[in-house]
Parts: structure tokens; C-alpha cells; sequence
């Protein structure tokens, strides 16, 4: 069978920069951060004390509080993002076949605020005193499960967890799913909720975090000269993917196309990318392949971008090998920038970004971008919006353990 077009119907985020994906685009838009003191534990003694923190999150405000106790933060955040993508597909689940309806969601560590609860739990009081929620909560699969319990969805229903590519290899899946007639309607995206303890230490401790000192808000700093590091966030995103045929019988909004997907592993370091970038640079290349179009149509690129040296010099490296002389005249920025690094719900949010994009005709800005680094040559969009028409965008993804993964959408014409 010839393949389906899938397109996006509906989008919902929670971010630093607010409840609702209008908070994020405004916040992106007008050059706000998100990045303050970290306020949901005790800091004081950390060497990184700073993050991006939900803030005005308040799971009670949105969720059940029956419910709430059997969540995990990071599943509380990705059901939250699904109601507002729901809502705004204007879908009437009573009207939709519940087993061509699935959802596929990423998130890098899971249910880590659970396991270190619990786990002090255990140390205190002993092992009786363990929750029975622990392992429904604490699991990697448990956004997906929540998720597919909230709205009847019985299609196929999984978790990916490729580190900072997870929601975007979420969302190649749940394309993949729909093109070839496996579901007609899917929830995607990724979560994430591992501003904890455990966390914040072991990635200070990796020295993969920025160790800039004074404001918070100037901390995330892709491609500036001096960068040290990415910050540390949580969040989550959500899209509805639906087959277009599917979509324009119910008269649905179609906000943007899906047109492509490659993933690739660099199968060389658990944590340090290659400095050539072949891995990324062969995951935008099958990209470009499946969605049938040339590097030179693409406009805009959001970026993995998190502010690390040697990391976002691969992607220089690796946009400049796919794009060649075209890398000169598309447009990249890092939104990271504005609300740190969400880990495994990054490439969810980041896509809505570049959706936002091609609706509104305006390129979301790299802020913090005072003096470019030594190979950091591209035009990144420093520290103001850009208007600009928008009809091809691609988002690039890159998790430790080598995972490359790169997801292409585009203006929606019939």
C-alpha cells in the first residue's frame, strides 16, 4: 500500500516557561528564561544549584488526586501535555476507533523521583514500609500506560527511552505506525521530571553541566564562547498524529506535516558524541531521504544545542556535511537556551517550536548568544526573534549512548 500522510492535529506542553504550549511560544518568542534556583529540593550544598523547573505546574490543578498518588511527576507531566494536545484536536474520542488509536512516548530515565523516595524509604524505615506503587510508578513505560488508560486509547501503546533522542525516536514511531496503516491516530512525544537529588548530582559529577555562576537565566548558553554545559530541566510534550484522511473526515485542524524520520548510533562512546558527527549527519540525511525533499528546502533547524563544547560542535559539523554551501543561508537556533535541556521530552518540545514556527512565520531565538565560539559559524538566530516564512523545519535529537535521531515537518498543503 502506498504510504499515509500524517499530520499534527493537536499540541500541548508543559515547560519552564509555563503551562500550555501559547506559555512556551511566548516565552521563546519575546526571549525569556526559564532557568532559575532549583526550589524542589534542598541545593545548598550542590556544585549546581540552578535548572529549569515547572514551576507553576500544580498536578492538582489538572489530575485527580486519586491519581496523582499513583504518578510519578514525570507521568503526571505527559498526561497534562496530552490533555491540552487532545483538546485542541478538537477530537471527540466516543467518535474514534479505540484500537486504531496508540500512543508512543519517550522519556530518557523515567520515574526517577519514585525510585529515590522509595529507595530512602527503604534505608529508614525498611523494606514493609516500601510503597505498592513504587514499580508502577518509577517505570519507563508508565507515561505510555497512563496515557493510553486516560482516553481508551487500545491500539499499540509502548515507551522509548534513547536518552535526549527518546521523544523524537517516539515520534519516527508513531509515524512509521500511521504511514503504514497500524493506526490511524497516535499520542506521542516525551516527559520528563529528573530535577532530583540523584540527578542533578550525577550529571555535576559527569561534568556535563554548566558551571556559570550569578544570574540563572544567562547560564544556557549554545554555541557562545562560553558555554560550559547544558542545564539540567524537566517538562514534557505531546502532539496528535493522525493519518490525513483520517483528520479531514472528522474536520480536524491540521497545524502541520510530518514528512520524515532518520535515526542512526554513533556505536562509538556512551556519552561523548563523534567529533566528525557522522551519526547525526547520516540521521538528517535519511531524514532528507524519507521525507523526498533537499537539504537546501529546509529553512530552519532547531538544534540539539545544549551548550556543551564538544556536542554542539558535532552538529556544526554535522548540519555543515549534509547541508553544505546551503548550511550558510538556513536558519538554526537552540530553544534550549530559553528553557535548559528536558532530556527525553526535549525533541517533542522542540518540534512543537518549529511547528509554531511555520504558523506564525517567526524563528524562535538562540538567547544568551553574545560572542560565538570557535566554529560555531552557522546563523543562529542571537538573542532576538526573527520574522521570517517558515515552510520546512527539522529538529535534531542526540542522546548518550550514541542515539541520533532527526524528525522533518513541514507547512501542510493539500
Amino acid at each position: 500500500m502506498d504510504r499515509r500522510r500524517v499530520v499534527v492535529t493537536g499540541e500541548g506542553a508543559v515547560t519552564p516557561l509555563g503551562v500550555s504550549v501559547d506559555r512556551l511560544w511566548d516565552g521563546l518568542i519575546d526571549g525569556r528564561s526559564g532557568i532559575g534556583e532549583v526550589t524542589l529540593f534542598d541545593a545548598s550544598e550542590y556544585a549546581v544549584r540552578i535548572g529549569g523547573e515547572c514551576t507553576d505546574f500544580v498536578p492538582a490543578d489538572h489530575i485527580d488526586r486519586k491519581i496523582i498518588k499513583r504518578q510519578d511527576r514525570f507521568a503526571q507531566l505527559a498526561v497534562v501535555a496530552c490533555d491540552e494536545a487532545l483538546a485542541a484536536s478538537g477530537m471527540d474520542l466516543a467518535k474514534i476507533d479505540a484500537k486504531r488509536m496508540g500512543v508512543v512516548f519517550g522519556s530518557g530515565i523515567g520515574g526517577i523521583n519514585e525510585l529515590e523516595e522509595q529507595f530512602s524509604r527503604l534505608l529508614q524505615k525498611g523494606p514493609s514500609k516500601v510503597s505498592v506503587f513504587t514499580i508502577p510508578k518509577l517505570m519507563v513505560n508508565a507515561a505510555s500506560g497512563n496515557i493510553s488508560i486516560r482516553y481508551g486509547a487500545k491500539g499499540i501503546s509502548t515507551a522509548v527511552s534513547t536518552a535526549c533522542a527518546s521523544a523524537t525516536n517516539a515520534m519516527g514511531e508513531a509515524l512509521r505506525l500511521i504511514r503504514h496503516g497500524d493506526a490511524d491516530v497516535m499520542f506521542t512525544g516525551g516527559s520528563e521530571a529528573a530535577m532530583t537529588r540523584l540527578t542533578l548530582a550525577a550529571f555535576a559529577s559527569m561534568k556535563a553541566l554548566s558551571t556559570r555562576t550569578g544570574d540563572p537565566h544567562l547560564a544556557s548558553r549554545p554555541f557562545d564562547r562560553d558555554r560550559s554545559g547544558f542545564v539540567l530541566g524537566e517538562g514534557a510534550g505531546a502532539l496528535i498524529f493522525e493519518a490525513l484522511e483520517h483528520a479531514e473526515r472528522r474536520g480536524a485542524p491540521i497545524l502541520a506535516e510530518i514528512v520524515g524520520f532518520g535515526t542512526t548510533c554513533d556505536a562509538l562512546h556512551i556519552t561523548q558524541p563523534c567529533e566528525n558527527g557522522t551519526g547525526a549527519a547520516e540521521s538528517m540525511r535519511l531524514a532528507l531521504a524519507d521525507a523526498k525533499i533537499a537539504a537546501s528546502d529546509v529553512d530552519y533547524i532547531n538544534a540539539h544545542g545544549t551548550g556543551t563544547p564538544l556536542g554542539d560542535l558535532a552538529e556544526i559539523v554535522a548540519i555543515r556535511s549534509v547541508f553544505g554551501p546551503a548550511a550558510d543561508k538556513v536558519v538554526v537556533s537552540s530553544t534550549k537556551s530559553s528553557i535548559g535541556h528536558l532530556l527525553g521530552a526535549s525533541g517533542a518540545v522542540e518540534i512543537i517550536a518549529c511547528i509554531r514556527a511555520i504558523q506564525n512565520g517567526v524563528i524562535p531565538p538562540t538567547i544568551n548568544l553574545d560572542n560565538p565560539g570557535e566554529g560555531c559559524d552557522l546563523d543562529f538566530c542571537p538573542n532576538t526573534a526573527r520574522d521570517m516564512k517558515v515552510r520546512v523545519t527539522m529538529s535534531n535529537s542526540f542522546g548518550f549512548g550514541g542515539h541520533n535521531a532527526c524528525i522533518i515537518a513541514r507547512r501542510f498543503e493539500r
